[in-house]
């Protein structure tokens, strides 16, 4: 059987609903050649008979236990072939044209490793959640054109720094460079959030490229699998363990001020709201994350010492 050229790889722990709509999108697609895994991390619900009876002839991998987001989609990695991979949250439905603007725009940048999508809020249809993805001096990732009324402003195929691993579509080559330095695709010790911003780093490191294709459309359930104080706690502790393994030296020192001042405003406005769940999270989140750091910096060492660009050619793509 011809290997397919692009695998989809949807992680999902109890979102039967969710694929219940995310499925048929795909079916839809008008680029054919692809192949779709969903690694089934350990769900209660009737996961797997929906995508047997919804898509019989997707690949259906399931875990004995729920080992979070990064460990699903290295297990769907090392269990396909495709020249491209897509990664897809379970929570999204795909425009038609989506997958093969996604190939179309990689096809047409042969240095880039990853293409961003255009993805928009499921219930507000005309609404950006991400443009491609960004990554500020202040040590802090975001979502380029969050919250903002999509009128074209970004309808550029332009390059951004990161892509939303919600709905981006990599190289197999690239991923594989990155697994030979620091052993994984996705670091299993982020478990879920801030996974992608890690590895959008790490392929910056090594030179490649990250381009945002504006066709390539998706609608987006926000933080439907996540969210709440699970995002919370995750965000909060995983975007300092980027900070300690991805960004280089003279990067850090040169902002060591904004990083400061960034994490202290967190801080202090997480206190007066301690009664909620979500702030309490995420001080547990910014309390847990010196447990990481160890791990992190062992890493780190790898990392660095493989950089293949300037340091400033990475500075150039940050915001303020």
């Amino acid at each position: 059987m011809t290997t397919p050229r692009v695998d989809i790889i949807i992680p999902t722990y109890n979102g039967r609903d969710h694929l219940a709509v995310c499925l048929p999108a795909l079916a839809r697609q008008t680029y054919r050649h692809f192949h779709v895994v969903v690694v089934d991390d350990a769900s209660t619900d009737d996961t797997a008979d929906l995508v047997r009876s919804l898509m019989p002839e997707a690949t259906l991998l399931r875990l004995p236990r729920n080992s979070g987001l990064a460990v699903a989609i290295n297990r769907a990695l090392a269990s396909t072939r495709g020249e491209l991979v897509a990664f897809l949250n379970n929570d999204t439905e795909p425009e038609p044209g989506w997958l093969a603007a996604l190939v179309a725009a990689l096809d047409r940048h042969p240095d880039a490793a990853a293409v961003a999508s255009k993805l928009r809020l499921f219930d507000r249809r005309d609404v950006l959640h991400s443009a491609g993805d960004t990554y500020s001096r202040r040590g802090v990732p975001n979502s380029r054109g969050v919250w903002e009324v999509d009128r074209g402003q970004y309808d550029r195929e332009e390059e951004v720094f990161s892509a939303c691993g919600g709905a981006a579509l990599y190289r197999r080559s690239a991923l594989e460079a990155v697994a030979a330095v620091d052993g994984h695709v996705l670091d299993p010790d982020f478990f879920m959030y801030c996974e992608d911003v890690d590895l959008s780093w790490r392929l910056r490191l090594l030179g490649y490229q990250i381009i945002f294709a504006p066709d390539a459309v998706v609608y987006h359930r926000l933080s439907a699998t996540g969210g709440g104080p699970l995002a919370s706690y995750y965000v909060a502790r995983n975007t300092l363990a980027v900070l300690v393994k991805d960004v280089p030296g003279p990067i850090l020192r040169r902002n060591l001020p904004r990083i400061a001042a960034q994490q202290t405003r967190l801080l202090l406005g997480t206190l007066p709201h301690l009664r909620e769940p979500a702030a309490r999270a995420r001080l547990r989140g910014l309390l847990a994350a010196p447990v990481l750091w160890p791990r992190m910096l062992t890493k780190r060492r790898r990392i660095q010492s493989a950089r293949r660009v300037p340091v400033d050619a990475i500075e150039r793509l940050l915001t303020d």
